[in-house]
């Protein structure tokens, strides 16, 4: 069975009385995708920005490898590694594919970060750069500046800016936002690869992805847990469908 690398016990964040999170109890395992899904609202980008520590937490404890981290900083998540992607792009459109994957590895390398100096020449940082561009199929666009490459193809590089950063975990909000079809299904193919190697925790809306995706899911409504079970008793759950996918059957 897969080892629990990231758990929330009791876990809340509020903003004065809106309770955004609220007693969330949930573990993610090693080498499985589990999808966080729900209406608007529900708490699930909150949930991301809380695990990564981006949003310190109100209340509750957030274990990695069973050990608590609640208290650490968003960087020390990071070098925990704990990656985390963003719904809206997040990249330096004016850096190469390859400088970006290079600032991104110096995140996790740790040092001051120098803007008049060329972190791509330093060898290490390339060689962590170059392996997280391969990783995402973009060996061919490290020289090519990100404004110049297509929308799917920065999402595959926001992808490769957070393996950069040597996760064991990868947190991805919405990473098929936007696409058409084509480029949803090449984002499909790499999470099925990536999720050999790392824990995936993704949160979606195109849920014909979701479905094909999950090895577990779990249903948030009003910052609570209301379930967590595979994609077939999620999709069969009368209360999944009442509180979420509703009872129309073209939903699934």
């Amino acid at each position: 069975m897969s080892q629990t690398i990231l758990e929330a016990e009791n876990l809340c964040k509020f903003w004065g009385g809106l309770k955004a999170l609220n007693e969330l109890n949930i573990q993610f395992k090693d080498k499985q995708l589990h999808s966080i899904v729900g209406p608007n609202g529900a708490g699930k980008s909150t949930l991301l920005n809380t695990l990564c520590g981006a949003y310190p937490a109100t209340s509750g404890v957030i274990l990695y490898h069973g050990k608590p981290i609640t208290h650490l900083k968003g960087y020390e998540f990071c070098r925990e590694g704990i990656g985390r992607s963003f719904q809206k792009t997040n990249i330096f459109h004016n850096a190469t594919c390859l400088e970006n994957c290079c600032i991104a590895a110096q995140q996790r390398i740790g040092g001051n970060f120098n803007l008049f100096r060329k972190r791509s020449k330093n060898r290490q940082i390339t060689e962590i750069a170059r392996k997280a561009l391969q990783q995402v199929g973009l060996t061919a666009r490290a020289d090519t500046r990100a404004t110049e490459v297509s929308y799917g193809e920065q999402r595959q590089l926001e992808i490769a800016m957070v393996l950069a950063t040597a996760p064991k975990v990868l947190l991805l909000d919405e990473p098929m936002a936007g696409m058409g079809h084509e480029e949803s299904q090449t984002i499909i193919s790499l999470l099925k690869e990536l999720k050999q190697q790392y824990c995936i925790v993704l949160v979606e809306h195109d849920m014909d992805a979701v479905f094909e995706l999950s090895d577990l899911m779990t249903v948030m409504v009003d910052g609570q847990h209301l379930i967590t079970d595979t994609v077939d008793n999620i999709r069969n759950n009368p209360l999944v469908q009442d509180a979420y996918l509703g009872n129309d059957d073209e939903v699934f």
